[in-house]
């Protein structure tokens, strides 16, 4: 990260001090190239730069084969809509797995090769099964309906299906779920199956972050992949999904400083109406299972490395087990390739107080477009101040509220600091929010419009594809 620019000030009453890419400081020492932004495009507006993708898959690889592995990366598309996500990882190199039959029609039609596609959809429909099996992508096949759809369809395009059957650990240690099945319902679902069908590989999917868990699932399928050979089943890889972490914050302090007040010392200030935030331990790194591990020592190589380090129960490793089978690892991460790829900037609508006091600053956004799962957003905007915004307020703590006409449309339900107050005209920069921030919750309630996506195109922010004219998010050219 380079030094911070010097932006008006505001930060946390409790600062959670956010990582930044160079490209993000020199656009925000830049108050007019925003305002700009705004002008043009709308509030909130994406702003996307994907230069540092490669190097976050980079880190993942060389981690691998540093132990003597093979992984493949795919780039999990959900994660962000934007076609320059697509472009970027496939001049990575990189692979990309999709949901959604438009996810794989726009990566067909934006040149991406079908073998280089696999299709995680938790429900796949009829013209989903058809498009990937007819292209020859692989299929993350997760249940004994869907297996049929897909031998009903291979059998009538006579082709054959490419599936990786996706596993549900039944180790006890390992938390319910509800995506795929145990090996033992599969062995039996697979019994009898077709020439229409080749299975290539094993895939699963666990919530969480955890890499201790991931290695209880990896020998779990490690034994499973040799019951599946000796059946003549040419299984080549194992897909460990999603979930590799990347940390958000600067600091570790601040992080462990945050929970400690609002945990220990009972301090009500530090959020919305003395909001919990969904804590459950805390004594735990990850203080609250409603909120992402904003914070976290081990990410992408490390944790990784963590993995394949860990050894199984005849005294190898996880690594060795993998190259002693010859089997290629892949994952599937989201997040943590596209951390320092994007920002979204909103502007000022006003400032005001709640009929009870509380000081707000309303921004032309909404909640939806900064926001994943998680129950809140928990790193401080960046506050930039155009030369034409207006007076500024004097200085006050307080929070931001966004469009939607719901009393708990909160921004961020922590409390913050403005010590150079509020202008009207002011903007709002959420840093690192490429990463399903930006889209994997997006609304357009009320029938406002959704974010325009601007991506780095040499020295020019222009327009995503995504963002068409025609609405259809389809590849003109």
């Amino acid at each position: 990260m380079t030094d911070p620019t010097p932006t008006v000030a505001c930060e946390g009453v409790s600062p959670l001090t956010g990582r930044t890419e160079p490209w993000m400081e020199d656009l925000l020492a830049d108050p007019e190239q925003c305002a700009g932004l705004i002008r043009e495009h709308g509030s909130p507006v994406n702003v996307l730069n994907l230069a540092p993708l490669a190097r976050n898959a980079a880190e993942l690889t060389d981690a691998a084969r540093d132990e003597g592995v093979t992984l493949g990366v795919y780039v999990a598309r959900k994660a962000n809509k934007a076609f320059a996500v697509v472009k970027a990882a496939d001049a990575a190199g990189l692979g990309i797995d999709v949901s959604s039959l438009a996810e794989l029609r726009q990566c067909l039609e934006l040149g991406v090769d079908a073998g280089r596609l696999i299709v995680t959809a938790a429900v796949k429909s009829d013209a989903l099964l058809r498009e990937a099996v007819a292209a020859g992508a692989l299929i993350s096949l997760d249940n004994g309906d869907e297996f049929a759809d897909i031998v009903a369809v291979a059998t009538d395009l006579a082709v054959t299906a490419r599936v990786a059957p996706r596993m549900a650990s039944a180790d006890p240690h390992i938390a319910p779920t509800r995506f795929g099945l145990t090996p033992a319902s599969w062995d039996a679902a697979l019994q009898d199956a077709p020439a229409a069908v080749r299975l290539e590989g094993i895939h699963f999917h666990l919530n969480g972050y955890s890499a201790a868990e991931r290695v209880v699932v990896l020998r779990e399928a490690l034994a499973w992949t040799d019951r599946l050979r000796e059946t003549g089943h040419p299984i080549a890889f194992i897909d460990m999904g999603g979930g590799v972490p990347m940390t958000y914050l600067e600091d570790r302090a601040q992080w462990r400083a945050f929970w400690e007040r609002l945990d220990v010392d009972r301090d009500d200030t530090l959020t919305w109406r003395g909001d919990r935030l969904g804590m459950t331990d805390p004594g735990a790194e990850r203080p609250s299972a409603a909120v992402y591990p904003y914070w976290q020592r081990h990410v992408r190589g490390q944790w990784l490395r963590d993995i394949l380090r860990a050894h199984t129960p005849d005294g190898t490793t996880v690594a060795e087990q993998l190259a002693a089978r010859g089997l290629e690892l892949r994952c599937e991460p989201g997040r943590s390739l596209l951390d320092g790829c994007g920002m979204t900037l909103a502007s000022v609508a006003f400032r005001k107080a709640s009929s009870d006091g509380i000081p707000l600053v309303g921004l032309h956004m909404n909640r939806t477009q900064v926001r994943s799962t998680s129950v809140d957003f928990m790193v401080d905007p960046r506050w930039v101040r155009p030369a034409d915004a207006g007076a500024p307020s004097p200085a006050f703590e307080g929070f931001l509220v966004g469009a939607y006409c719901v009393e708990e449309e909160l921004l961020t339900r922590r409390r913050l600091r403005f010590p150079d107050g509020v202008a009207r005209g002011d903007i709002a920069a959420f840093v690192n929010t490429a990463g399903y921030l930006m889209h994997i919750l997006e609304s357009a309630s009320h029938q406002l419009p959704l974010a325009v996506n601007v991506v780095r195109d040499g020295g020019d922010w222009v327009r995503d594809g995504i963002d068409s004219p025609a609405g259809s998010g389809t590849p003109t050219g």
